[in-house]
């Protein structure tokens, strides 16, 4: 049995609010990095850089969001799977924090530069 909906560009518009909406509610390290997003695309407009570098800000910077929402999918299907310690349970939750964590580390790699070369 297949537990796919069939594609239905409005019904999965509706699961995408859907979600953000629940992470907005739930999850306070997408909330704090919304938070920041704000300040940086105010930054990436004021900035003197070119279109190429304020692009690639931009780019970087909302990557740090998804790979935010992904760790907490990560991190709601292992709270699924099983509420008791489990070390496969912590890994998995460890690899996605790790992976916000280097997209951050890119964002800020990316300003770096563009501040040093602009």
């Amino acid at each position: 049995m297949n537990n796919k909906p069939k594609y239905n560009l409005f019904k999965n518009s509706k699961y995408a609010l859907s979600g953000l909406v629940h992470v907005l509610k739930t999850e306070s390290s997408f909330k704090l990095e919304l938070i920041f997003a704000i300040f940086i695309i105010v930054g990436i407009i004021l900035i003197d850089a070119s279109l190429t570098s304020k692009l690639i800000l931009l780019v970087t910077g909302i990557l740090v969001l998804i790979v935010e929402l992904l760790n907490s999918s990560i991190e709601n299907v292992v709270d699924l799977v099983t509420k008791e310690f489990a070390p496969l349970a912590k890994t998995a939750k460890d690899i996605g924090s790790t992976a916000v964590m280097f997209s951050i580390i890119l964002h800020v790699i990316c300003w770096i530069m563009v501040i040093i070369y602009a």
